[in-house]
């Protein structure tokens, strides 16, 4: 397909699938459906892995999460290894005081053995103070192997199942941000053994469209079996940004459009977690045009994912960098 027309093609898509409209507002912020789950989640949502950075006090961190669940966002993102706990016990400490029922939360495990991944879920319930996550994800599945492992006799969706049965989650999901590939094999792995995820987080950004593309090759599965899609990296952790051919706002806007329940942004001061509520409460569907021009912007310095370094590294590989985590 010649270069013109993968923008032509790309730009229809994202806006057909974008006009799914919105199941209410909070505070002026949109709301999206979560797959068959039925669940309202803020079309933004907090990242905890910024929160939680060393160069990022904790009363900041805390007054992040606080104000952004009074200004209409419920979806709260962490994960058992983001800065070795310190999100999830900030995080804890931000939902005391009669904020946890404002918060959609969800956290995420590496554990690949029934033994790791239940460990880690007693943990994080223990670090965000709470009697149950609403949404459990297997972290970072960055290896065609990893569905195996997860589906295996003792493997880490028997510690999900029986967490769930006992009330301590209730949803369950993966993540990962290395390969579509990787994705499909896990929802193909998953439906094999008559399983339908709740959920699925992935990175959606104006680089993705053009490399390796999740939106092309995932999200049309997930809406198929109405499983809700979560985007993530809108700026490629500000790496995108480096590539000065789209905006933050620019960034936001576009991932925004496509048909997910949220967009999960990483906020590290008040003044970046201003810029995603002002962006989602402003927020109108982009016309074609609009779409076309953005990824006319990307197309050329997005052709070897350059500004994508979850895909073509392992900088972001938390599991790969360690492995004990996996059990």
């Amino acid at each position: 397909m010649k270069r013109r027309e993968f923008i032509k093609t790309a730009a229809a898509s994202a806006i057909v699938l974008s006009r799914s409209g919105f199941a209410e507002t909070k505070d002026g912020i949109p709301y999206r459906i979560l797959g068959h789950t039925g669940e309202r989640l803020s079309m933004v949502g907090v990242g905890g892995h910024h929160i939680g950075r060393p160069a990022v006090p904790e009363a900041i961190g805390i007054r992040i999460i606080r104000t952004a669940l009074d200004n209409g966002v419920n979806f709260l993102d962490n994960a058992w290894d983001y800065n070795d706990g310190v999100s999830e016990i900030r995080m804890g400490k931000a939902l005391r005081d009669g904020y946890r029922h404002k918060a959609f939360l969800m956290t995420k495990i590496d554990g690949r053995t029934k033994q790791a991944a239940t460990q880690q879920i007693e943990e994080s319930l223990r670090r965000l103070q709470t009697g149950h996550i609403d949404l459990l994800q297997i972290h970072e599945i960055i290896r065609m192997n990893d569905p195996e492992r997860v589906f295996a006799p003792g493997g880490c969706m028997e510690a999900l199942l029986a967490a769930r049965q006992a009330g301590k989650i209730r949803y369950i999901g993966f993540t990962g941000h290395k390969s579509p590939e990787m994705h499909l094999h896990m929802l193909n792995v998953a439906f094999k053994h008559n399983f339908t995820f709740d959920a699925v987080q992935m990175p959606l950004n104006v680089m993705d469209a053009h490399f390796e593309s999740f939106q092309k090759l995932v999200l049309p599965v997930l809406k198929k079996h109405n499983i809700g899609a979560l985007g993530m990296k809108p700026m490629g952790d500000a790496i995108i940004l480096q590539s000065n051919t789209a905006t933050p706002v620019e960034c936001l806007q576009y991932a925004m459009n496509l048909p997910v329940t949220t967009v999960i942004t990483g906020c590290d001061s008040m003044k970046i977690l201003d810029q995603a509520l002002h962006t989602a409460r402003t927020f109108r569907p982009l016309s074609h045009a609009e779409v076309a021009a953005i990824l006319a912007k990307t197309a050329t310095v997005a052709q070897n994912g350059q500004f994508e370094e979850y895909k073509t590294t392992h900088h972001f590989d938390g599991t790969y960098q360690n492995p004990r985590w996996l059990g």
